[in-house]
């Protein structure tokens, strides 16, 4: 193993992570930082220098594509025979290997048997996603409670439903997992843990594994945390790498307390800050690093190590309707000066959010990947419906089976947050249904509207990406749109308490140091709380359009014309047409229905509703 290959490109710290071959040793690397480069050198590095064969080490991570790319870099350096695991790989290979308590079949998913249970719920609640009932389950057994010992481990926590009924449904679960012989992730762990009760088992795994490193370890939870010491032991060899700054999953009860406590858990802790950052721009550190402050945890300031570029663009809009045409404008602009559509990405904090982007793209023929309105609950069950359906009222129908599935007009701040993308996309449906009705054409030309409009088959899925921050976490794009930063969306509505509240601060401070090069951060309704953290100006966080409008009589006479048409409809302006829409309109002056409907942001829906009355307005002026 040639030891230049192993050193080669790195910096001082990451020299002295890599030169640390004995545990304990705790590195905290910033986004950005070579973190995976580091780890799989250290590793290498413990190899080559004989402190441990390659079979003696253990490194988890949390998903295959992290553990198979470890996998491959210790390959390129020669290193094979390192076991590169997920937690749960790692759990079912010691099942295998040390125990004879290996589940027969393993559940992928809790969404099909909690749809079952959560149909036998009182009416209002029988059509809370299983989804969110899955979150819940996995959050209390991720902290070792059990339907015994749920309530009371309930603390200021909020279920989806109220806590008489979730411990219900959690029975049921796990009655119905034990009465079927199949075993959950969660169990995986439990049962690996309960080995460690034989003490010849202990020894005998404890003789094959000598050296662990974990990474993400900000995103350990309590069980897993309890597994990890287990494998342990007295032992401190022990290698945990994370970024407290980005822990963002509490809501699977994970905690960034584990990879903090380490410096005291251990006598001659090596601790190594890597801070160098080889993704972004000096501007859009500048911009993440104002967060710091408030970050807590072990401070760690990202320095740049590239070259200049724009500075970030923090901008206030008067309707969420002018942020999206900023976004598509500049999307638009950064594809004409060759950026990729690939290479960036639109960041919201909900899937509800993302499907506004969907049908904006759509509209405006931006090709993009990511979003999937029409594959969730809320979309399959209503299509489902209206397939069965051939009538002309357009509009009554889908509220009615909107109606029918639960839908909320006037939602409560307390839904789980798969509810509140549920309800978001019933609404959606029902104002696209309105804007589609216009008396001659059927709920079956709805869905194909629906499926040619927002639909992936067949599509190449290339585009920009439309991301959930949670989503987003480990990638990078060389430009990043970080919409609707305002009160109620980021942090989102659900945050209350301070440690929620703080988690929200990670998340944006996650998707800003996304970003290589170009950041644009815009907001339409309440400024969010965290960009006075960020800095920016007062007179900044007043709502205003920074979108320069054409001065030009046919786009004014255009706009008079939608005003009157949304009032009359009783339905927001922009869902008529988008300034962006109007503008195109104007320049290009179109003749007929055929010519108008080439306009981007004119689809088939619209130009039947409002294609005569455009032309109209045209001939006028």
């Amino acid at each position: 193993m040639d030891a230049d290959a192993i050193f080669s490109g790195l910096n001082a710290e990451q020299r002295r992570a890599v030169d640390a071959v004995r545990g304990p040793v705790c590195i905290l690397a910033g986004a950005g930082s070579g973190k995976t480069t580091t780890i799989t050198r250290r590793i290498a590095n413990q190899v080559a220098t004989g402190a441990f064969a390659p079979t003696q080490i253990l490194a988890v991570t949390f998903t295959d594509k992290a553990a198979t790319e470890m996998r491959e870099r210790l390959a390129r350096l020669g290193v094979t025979g390192v076991s590169a695991r997920t937690f749960h790989s790692a759990a079912l290979a010691q099942l295998h290997r040390l125990g004879s308590s290996a589940p027969p079949r393993i559940v992928a998913s809790k969404a099909l048997p909690l749809r079952q249970i959560a149909n036998s719920l009182p009416r209002p609640f029988r059509f809370r996603p299983a989804g969110d009932l899955a979150t819940e389950i996995e959050w209390a057994k991720n902290r070792r409670l059990t339907p015994d010992t749920y309530l009371g481990g309930l603390g200021e926590h909020e279920p989806p439903i109220p806590p008489d009924l979730m411990v219900r449904v959690f029975r049921r679960y796990e009655q119905r997992k034990q009465d079927a012989g199949y075993a959950d992730f969660e169990d995986l762990l439990e049962r690996a843990i309960a080995l460690f009760d034989d003490v010849e088992v202990a020894d005998a795994f404890r003789s094959t594994v000598a050296a662990l490193t974990v990474d993400e370890y900000q995103d350990v939870n309590l069980l897993q945390q309890t597994l990890l010491e287990r494998w342990l032991g007295t032992s401190c060899e022990l290698c945990a790498v994370g970024d407290d700054y980005q822990s963002i999953y509490g809501f699977t009860a994970a905690t960034p307390a584990y990879l903090l406590e380490l410096r005291h858990r251990f006598d001659d802790v090596t601790v190594v800050r890597l801070e160098d950052n080889y993704r972004s721009t000096p501007q859009v550190l500048e911009l993440a690093n104002r967060l710091v402050p408030r970050l807590g945890g072990a401070p760690k300031t990202l320095r740049a190590t590239r070259g200049d570029g724009p500075e970030p663009a923090l901008n206030a809009f008067t309707s969420p309707a002018g942020e999206w045409d900023f976004v598509v404008g500049q999307i638009r602009a950064l594809a004409g000066e060759r950026v990729p559509f690939e290479e960036m990405a639109v960041l919201c904090r909900t899937n509800a959010r993302l499907a506004d982007f969907e049908e904006v793209f759509h509209d405006a023929r931006i090709p993009f990947q990511g979003a999937a309105l029409l594959g969730r609950e809320a979309a399959r069950r209503l299509l489902k419906r209206l397939r069965e359906l051939h009538s002309t009222a357009v509009a009554a129908a889908v509220r009615g089976a909107a109606e029918d599935a639960g839908w909320l007009e006037h939602p409560t701040d307390k839904l789980g947050e798969r509810e509140q993308v549920r309800q978001a996309d019933l609404t959606r449906f029902v104002r696209l249904a309105a804007e589609f009705d216009d008396g001659a054409r059927t709920t079956r030309d709805f869905v194909e509207d629906l499926e040619r409009r927002f639909g992936s088959k067949g599509a190449e899925r290339r585009g920009v990406h439309l991301l959930t921050l949670h989503g987003a976490k480990g990638l990078e794009f060389d430009a990043v749109f970080l919409p609707r930063v305002e009160e109620r969306e980021l942090p989102v509505r659900a945050a209350k308490r301070a440690d929620e509240i703080d988690e929200e601060r990670r998340l944006l401070y996650v998707g800003l140091t996304r970003a290589k090069r170009h950041l644009c951060v815009t907001w339409s309704g309440r400024p969010s709380r965290f960009l006075a953290e960020l800095g920016v100006e007062p007179q900044l966080m007043r709502p205003r359009a920074t979108v320069r409008e054409p001065d030009d009589p046919l786009y004014a006479a255009l706009k008079r014309w939608r005003l009157d048409r949304a009032t009359a409809d009783e339905q927001p302006a922009y869902v008529v047409f988008h300034n962006s829409t109007l503008a195109e309109i104007a320049e290009r002056k179109p003749r007929d229905l055929a010519e108008l409907g080439t306009v981007p942001g004119v689809g088939p829906a619209k130009l039947a509703r409002y294609g005569r009355d455009v032309l109209a307005v045209l001939r006028t002026d």
